[in-house]
């Protein structure tokens, strides 16, 4: 079995805090990426937080999309954890621009390479 895998770790800051605090929202907004990503999403859980936040996942046969808002400073970390032939980036650049983000932040670690050695290696910060 292949366990070859990439996770894509996206912090996202200035970001539209509305919609940082709106499950709905960010349920449609992360299934879209999934769909973008090329990834089939099978089950979803999103959770407004008190006093505000969001904290949610899509969960995709190939592994996971998560999203934990903290509407109040503009701040949101994403997280796509995709094996088989998911784009994580393709799910970034989607999400980034639908949470009117003013800037943010990546970093792409390769999981689960083969091998007598190191089964993680940074792809690209």
């Amino acid at each position: 079995m292949d366990t070859r895998a990439r996770h894509l770790l996206a912090e996202y800051h200035g970001c539209d805090p509305g919609l940082l605090d709106d499950p709905v929202a960010l349920e449609a907004l992360l299934r879209a990426a999934a769909e973008a990503a090329r990834v089939r999403a099978v089950d979803a859980q999103f959770r407004r937080l008190a006093p505000q936040g969001v904290s949610g996942v899509i969960v995709i046969e190939e592994s996971h999309l998560s999203i934990h808002t903290w509407p109040e400073t503009g701040y949101a970390a994403a997280d796509f954890f995709t094996c088989g032939d998911g784009l994580p980036e393709a799910a970034h650049a989607l999400l980034g621009p639908g949470l009117r983000a003013a800037r943010a932040e990546v970093l792409l670690i390769e999981r689960g390479l083969p091998g007598p050695g190191p089964s993680l290696r940074v792809a690209r910060t």
